[in-house]
């Protein structure tokens, strides 16, 4: 198949697949990217069809996500930008009130994952704070990492744990997570776009945040280019999105200027990696797998990184 042969096959099968909050807002952030205009206007349109009272967007089926409905918020933001449709932009209001204001979350403000434990998840690195950032609050976006990464970053490893515990002031699951490393590094990446030039200093922060993080994962990147679901444990499955994610946040950081072109080789490494993957029907085979993420398999934000990782790749070639 050629590129472009290959980049529609995925997103048929994105498409074609059922989605959660977050796999709704991850997917149209995919389609936003690749200028996918009425698409994006669709699934925003779905996702305040879904939005709970409480303005958490897309919910289906469990009611417990606290971070991964603003997922969808850039896609419902634009969305109500280029429609006018005031229902938008109040279902954005809605949805960044409830950050700012109702979700649950720790004394010092980092917000809690899900409603039923006291738990940061580095997966909310990615769910929030871009959303906080692009809808004018690029301060609590900084603040909302800095809290995550204040309980999850393990500095000798150069990895995030997967997720803490607030009320027992200890990890239930201390393990470097290979998606949920890729989950900050493209969380980080979208947040340094979106902040404003009088929040420099932040901006530099962040950008080392990124550079150890990569730094930390390609320490163990395999020979073909994939890693391990969990990096650094060679007794784990090999896995196919980290690769994604990780190709996506360097060719972001080689557009805007904030990565050295250092990275790019193994941004091109790891993208051929994750073609060779990619199946008749454009499934990305061997992400970290729904619905319990536990095995190799096929998701829909497998998918959906695959085609931001060709949207960024795209740029770099402009």
């Amino acid at each position: 198949m050629t590129g472009l042969e290959t980049i529609d096959k995925v997103k048929r099968a994105l498409l074609a697949m059922q989605r959660h909050s977050w796999e709704q807002g991850v997917a149209a952030q995919a389609f936003l990217e690749l200028g996918e205009r009425e698409i994006v206007i669709l699934m925003a349109k779905e996702a305040v069809l879904r939005q709970r009272e409480d303005g958490r967007l897309a919910v289906v089926g469990s009611n417990h996500a606290v971070t991964d409905p603003a997922a969808n918020g850039e896609p419902v933001l634009y969305a109500a930008k280029v429609t006018g449709e005031p229902q938008l932009r109040e279902a954005v209001e809605r949805m960044l009130g409830y950050l700012l204001h109702h979700a649950p979350r720790a004394e010092d403000g980092t917000l809690y994952h899900i409603t039923t434990r006291p738990q940061v998840w580095i997966d909310s690195m990615y769910m929030a704070p871009p959303f906080l950032a692009v809808a004018g609050h690029p301060g609590e976006a900084v603040r909302q990492i800095e809290g995550f990464r204040a309980r999850l970053w393990h500095p000798e490893a150069h990895l995030y744990a997967h997720i803490w515990d607030e009320g027992e002031g200890a990890f239930v699951r201390a393990a470097h997570w290979g998606v949920g490393n890729g989950w900050a590094a493209a969380g980080m990446a979208r947040v340094i776009a979106a902040l404003p030039p009088e929040m420099d200093r932040a901006r530099a922060r962040l950008i080392g945040y990124v550079r150890e993080l990569l730094d930390g994962c390609l320490a163990h990147v395999r020979p073909g280019g994939l890693f391990h679901d969990v990096i650094d444990d060679p007794g784990t499955f090999v896995e196919t999105n980290l690769s994604q994610m990780l190709a996506y946040t360097i060719y972001r950081g080689l557009h805007e200027g904030w990565l050295e072109g250092t990275y790019r080789a193994h941004a091109d490494r790891m993208r051929q990696a994750t073609h060779a993957q990619v199946d008749e029907y454009g499934l990305v085979k061997g992400v970290c797998s729904a619905p319990r993420f536990d095995r190799p398999g096929t998701a829909p934000e497998g998918q959906a990184f695959c085609l931001l990782m060709e949207a960024a790749y795209g740029r770099t070639q402009l």
